[in-house]
């Protein structure tokens, strides 16, 4: 983990959404063709114990550019070699020392449709850094051998990291991703993330990749949700609560959601000091860094909180499991708007509102007191947006004087299989809205259900590119429109809202 600044903390959940039954919102991955296995504690701890002699024999540590990277790096390596992985040592040069990158690819499954699974193999200087992040690496090494034992025949192409000098600032990550051609970087689907797993006073975070929470970065790119929500399912198995913890660029996810690669992962905590909340949810100490240790000659193999590892080793193979052998569902119907579809404004001719009327186009950003408006969409150059010009000032072409719709064309869906609809949103709004704003989806066929909605509050919200996905499986068989609704409906305030990339797939 990097040293300069703070770890992400945990955060209260707050989704902020409202459902309306029959159906329910959800982030799912599909469903694996094989039962994840439970990884034995014992073998991940034997790694530990390897990095721990590994450091021990090498000054003290397995630093970027000492001995104990290396052979921290050849460790892994022959372990993978002989588990029948094409494994690459990839070198970089930082600070005038030479990093590795241990790549290791399972054969098989789609090469076009890649799962990544990394973890950082370096420590700092200061000590041997087994729970920053050996516990993360010994973690995802275990699994990958699990893989080989098993003879994994996954559906996607399976590749594990284990990257040097992210303690220096991702720089081994940061060289990989950047040495990609584009066409590889586009094979690679999702990125797992797993960067101190085991913390001695332990909390249980996972990668906001939905921005549920509401704060910091904003959400991982699409498909981040489906990633945080596949882990999320681990521990709601097994009774475990977890909180969001931010994008905030800390960890090796970072080149890859730069180059808008989705990422997830677990984390429990680093210097952060877990409070009395999180005590009652987690146990453990409060008042106390989640690692007392961090970034110290401490980080030893007595820094370890067995059932944080164990439980988080889990959560990494249910997840490689659940996605790595999933069938990719089938897209019945999706929309970019890079092109006119057949959408209509005001289908129903009800709508009220006199400026800022749902419309196709490339948005111009607006701001007041932060972002209201974007002036990117989440692909290409169009997307549907309350009234897309900036106009004169941030008020001037915003959403005014009640409701906008807009609804699809007629969509036919298959009569079987799990039918899910998802789309990215946004809706943004000043500190003087109320509870009467709202941005809305609705799904309209014999029945008509809202999937999702949005309320406005009192309070300054600015734009931020979201993704969700509902269930609407109860619609199979039927002809139905999607329609999409946004109003300022209270006192007049700065309103805004935009949508794009809408999506049908099958399973």
């Amino acid at each position: 983990m990097r040293f300069h600044l703070p770890k992400g903390m945990a955060r209260a959940a707050t989704l902020a959404v409202v459902l309306a039954l029959p159906l329910t919102l959800v982030l799912t991955a599909p469903a694996a063709s094989a039962a994840p296995p439970d990884i034995p504690l014992a073998n991940v701890k034997a790694h530990l114990s390897q990095l721990q002699s590994i450091a021990t024999s090498n000054g003290g540590s397995r630093a970027h550019g000492r001995p104990g990277y290396l052979a921290s790096a050849n460790y892994v390596k022959g372990l993978l070699d002989a588990a029948g992985y094409t494994t690459t040592l990839q070198s970089f040069v930082y600070n005038g020392a030479t990093g590795y990158n241990v790549i290791a690819d399972w054969p098989g499954g789609d090469p076009d449709d890649i799962l990544m699974t990394g973890a950082h193999l370096d420590s700092v200087t200061a000590g041997p850094g087994i729970n920053d992040n050996g516990s993360g690496s010994a973690a995802i090494l275990e699994v990958a051998l699990e893989v080989s034992r098993q003879a994994l025949q996954p559906a996607k192409h399976l590749r594990f990291a284990w990257w040097g000098a992210e303690e220096l600032g991702l720089r081994g990550s940061q060289f990989y991703v950047n040495n990609l051609p584009a066409a590889e970087r586009a094979r690679i689907k999702a990125y797992l993330n797993f960067d101190m797993v085991g913390s001695p006073n332990a909390g249980y975070f996972l990668y906001d990749g939905d921005n549920s929470d509401g704060v910091g970065s904003g959400p991982g790119p699409a498909g981040s949700a489906q990633l945080e929500q596949t882990l999320a399912s681990y521990f709601t198995s097994i009774g475990v609560p977890t909180r969001g913890t931010d994008f905030d660029g800390r960890s090796d996810y970072g080149p890859f959601i730069s180059a808008g690669i989705p990422a997830g992962g677990t984390f429990t905590g680093a210097e952060g000091v877990k409070t009395s909340a999180q005590a009652q949810l987690w146990g453990g100490t409060a008042g106390q860094a989640f690692d007392p240790c961090y970034h110290r000659s401490c980080d030893t193999t007595s820094n370890i909180n067995d059932t944080a590892l164990d439980r988080n080793t889990d959560a990494i193979a249910h997840a490689v499991w659940t996605l790595g052998t999933a069938v990719p569902p089938a897209t019945v119907w999706s929309d970019t708007f890079e092109s006119a579809s057949g959408w209509t404004v005001n289908p129903n001719g009800g709508d009220t509102a006199t400026t800022g009327q749902w419309e196709r186009g490339d948005p111009q950003a607006t701001t007041s007191s932060g972002a209201k408006q974007l002036g990117t969409t989440l692909s290409g150059v169009n997307g549907l947006v309350t009234g897309r010009l900036a106009g004169s000032s941030a008020g001037a072409g915003d959403l005014d004087g009640g409701v906008t719709s807009i609804q699809s064309p007629a969509i036919t869906l298959p009569a079987d299989g799990v039918l899910n609809l998802s789309l990215g949103w946004y809706l943004a709004h000043g500190s003087n809205s109320s509870s009467a704003d709202f941005f809305r989806v609705k799904v309209v066929g014999s029945t008509t259900a809202t999937v999702f909605q949005r309320l406005g509050a009192a309070v300054d919200r600015d734009a931020v590119w979201g993704t969700v996905s509902a269930d609407i499986s109860a619609f199979a068989g039927q002809s139905v429109r999607i329609l999409v609704e946004a109003a300022d409906a209270s006192t007049a305030s700065l309103v805004e809202a935009g949508v794009d990339d809408v999506r049908i797939t099958r399973q």
